[in-house]
């Protein structure tokens, strides 16, 4: 019986594969035993190949700050790099989708679509079966099944985020199928998140308060993590990109059936997002009850202020497993390309190595992110009242006074003095300190700086690669890294934070705003979690801020509280992979892809020179940007699944 069973599921699995993916009837099994023969029965005949299974299903977890594959980092607005050069470290898809060259035919960093469909059909097949295995432990049989259930809510609120709305698969296709039960159509958007907020409430319960065994599983599921998903999901679903969005009216399934909803009243839209509050209200609470807290940087060594503030920043995300990360992605806890990729050419001390390719700091920030950090009064530059007769483009020089943020006597620009310590955490710039590289304690004088202009002390001269922008990704880099030798980078490695407690502070903010306003029952709370966020930056809460420093208080009205908050996300969780997702579900993306792509005439000396901003790139932002194209292969093969607009 059990044989007969599982060779239907491997036929079932033939099935799924062909409606949902290229039309290849292939066998993806995942599990192999000892004699190399991959067969299902296999997989759940004791608990330890049922918990190889378990493992499969995590397996497909995207990999997150992956220079390849997570869309998230080079196929936005945030970072550019060089793209004329004959070999470079990593492949660049993901970085030609930034430049405009996505297609449907062969899709970019496309390859979501069919991972994610296989691995929604693992989570099926495990959850089908566990019950089934005949020395697990009941208790362990419910986490397991609630961990799964998790798996499988996020994968497809994965394809949701890429895609919009998608088939939703509740179970793997029977084999009595009938031809037209098994062209399947694409769900409405609200029946996608409704299934996914279904999952995570079925999985929550069942899932344990924190991990118990640490050198064993950690990067599994917790009550937290799930808890955190959930209020995301439930933000996201409320958010302009799905709700009332008259870009999408045209995208209807063959039947006729509107994928997105439209005409919604402001009460509906309410509903929604006094759902996230509740959602992200429960999640803070649990987050809590885990010893979740906002992240501090702590040292028995003596450092200045400064240089601890902008370590609580670094090490907030570079740090694995600290107390401010609810959720890391373990499939990516080895980022090396990444690192390398971002790491400006540096020496322990001038001439120390030659020129070498072991670092190549060619994933460089824009122009436009350096002007989005607060000035220190925590207020944008363009709002600072002391701001307003400064140009920032002015050459500047170093003092004592900014010694452990710029180096003395060092010729920068305005830009770079007066701001928040968010910046000088996230950045490299011209004339900035470079703290760590094995040069630690408390004498600026004795730290490394940046020196982007050709002829600087401590950058190696290769060429055609460097900060094509002007700027250096920082904020992924563990401080504690340090070149070696010649060819040889000593790198701290960690998980790519996927969710952490200060996100979920602000995504609360953000919905008791959009349900209420700055002035509703919970608007204590909501200026309560923002200013948590903020004071863990070393910056005055938001009312002190702007009623002492900026033009006006804007904080009292809705639209001007959103600003805010948009802000204030963008820059605490700035560098992390959060703003790709977060301008598409605001459809604020054309407008900041409008912004263009900006650094310095970085082959200049002369810093009177270097600091003519320029445009790289005159980068657009379509209707059709807001979702990946689903393969053409896909659509020949199930006529019911519609394209997405524009592809």
């Amino acid at each position: 019986m059990l044989y007969n069973k599982l060779n239907k599921v491997r036929k079932i699995i033939c099935i799924t594969i062909c409606v949902l993916l290229t039309g290849s009837c292939s066998n993806f099994l995942d599990v192999v035993p000892d004699d190399g023969i991959a067969r299902l029965e296999n997989a759940f005949a004791m608990r330890q190949e049922a918990r190889r299974y378990l493992y499969t299903c995590y397996s497909y977890m995207p990999l997150d700050g992956s220079l390849l594959n997570d869309p998230a980092i080079l196929s936005g607005d945030e970072y550019w790099s060089v793209f004329d050069v004959t070999s470079m470290p990593y492949n660049d898809n993901a970085f030609r989708i930034a430049r405009g060259l996505q297609n449907a035919t062969s899709p970019l960093v496309g390859q979501y679509w069919e991972s994610m469909y296989k691995a929604i059909r693992d989570c099926n097949i495990f959850l089908e079966n566990v019950g089934t295995v005949p020395d697990l432990l009941e208790w362990e049989r419910i986490q397991w099944i609630a961990e799964v259930k998790f798996l499988k809510a996020y994968y497809h609120f994965y394809l949701v985020r890429l895609y919009g709305p998608i088939p939703v698969v509740r179970e793997n296709i029977p084999i009595t199928a009938s031809p037209d039960e098994v062209k399947v159509s694409r769900n409405t958007v609200d029946e996608c998140f409704d299934y996914i907020v279904e999952l995570l409430d079925e999985a929550l319960p069942d899932l344990p308060p924190i991990i118990v065994d640490p050198a064993e599983e950690l990067g599994r599921t917790t009550q937290s993590i799930a808890a955190a998903l959930k209020a995301k999901v439930l933000v996201t679903a409320a958010s302009p990109l799905f709700n009332n969005n008259s870009d999408q009216t045209t995208l209807v399934n063959r039947d006729g059936t509107k994928l997105f909803p439209t005409g919604l009243d402001p009460d509906a839209v309410k509903a929604k997002w006094d759902s996230a509050v509740v959602a992200c209200r429960r999640a803070i609470e649990i987050c809590h009850a885990a010893d979740h807290a906002l992240h501090q940087y702590q040292t028995l060594s003596t450092l200045s202020d400064t240089i601890k503030r902008q370590l609580t920043v670094r090490t907030g995300f570079t740090e694995k497993w600290n107390s401010g990360i609810i959720w890391s992605n373990s499939q990516t806890r080895f980022i090396t390309q990444t690192q390398q990729c971002a790491t400006p050419n540096l020496d322990a001390g001038p001439g120390r190595f030659p020129d070498t390719w072991t670092l190549y700091g060619i994933i460089n920030p824009v122009l436009k992110i350096a002007e989005m950090y607060y000035t220190d009064n925590g207020v944008p530059i363009e709002e600072d009242k002391n701001w307003q007769n400064l140009d920032p483009f002015a050459l500047r020089t170093g003092t004592d006074a900014e010694a452990y943020y710029i180096k003395k006597d060092y010729t920068t620009i305005q830009l770079h003095f007066d701001r928040e310590q968010r910046f000088y955490a996230s950045l490299g710039f011209d004339g900035g300190i470079w703290y760590g590289q094995r040069i630690y304690g408390n004498n600026p004088n004795e730290y490394m700086y940046i020196s982007c202009r050709i002829g600087g002390i401590h950058q190696k001269r290769m060429t055609n690669v460097g900060p094509v922008t002007g700027y250096y990704w920082k904020k992924c880099i563990h401080f504690e890294n340090v070149q070696t030798a010649l060819n040889s980078y000593s790198m701290t490695m960690y998980p790519w934070p996927l969710i952490r407690l200060a996100d979920l502070y602000l995504l609360y903010a953000e919905a008791i705003n959009e349900a209420e306003g700055p002035n509703g029952a919970n608007s204590g709370e909501m200026f309560r979690y923002i200013d948590m966020v903020r004071e863990n930056a070393g910056l005055k809460g938001v009312k002190e801020s702007w009623d002492n420093y900026a033009l006006s208080p804007k904080y009292n009205s809705k639209e001007g509280m959103q600003q805010i908050i948009r802000r204030e996300r963008l820059i605490e969780l700035s560098l992390e992979g959060q703003r790709f997702w977060d301008l598409r579900r605001w459809k604020t993306a054309p407008e900041e892809y409008g912004k263009g792509i900006k650094g310095y005439k970085i082959l200049e000396s002369d810093p009177a020179k270097f600091y003519q901003p320029v445009l790289l790139f005159d980068q657009k932002f379509a209707i059709k940007d807001y979702f990946w194209p689903i393969q053409t292969g896909v659509i020949e093969n199930n006529r019911n699944i519609v394209q997405n607009i524009g592809w």
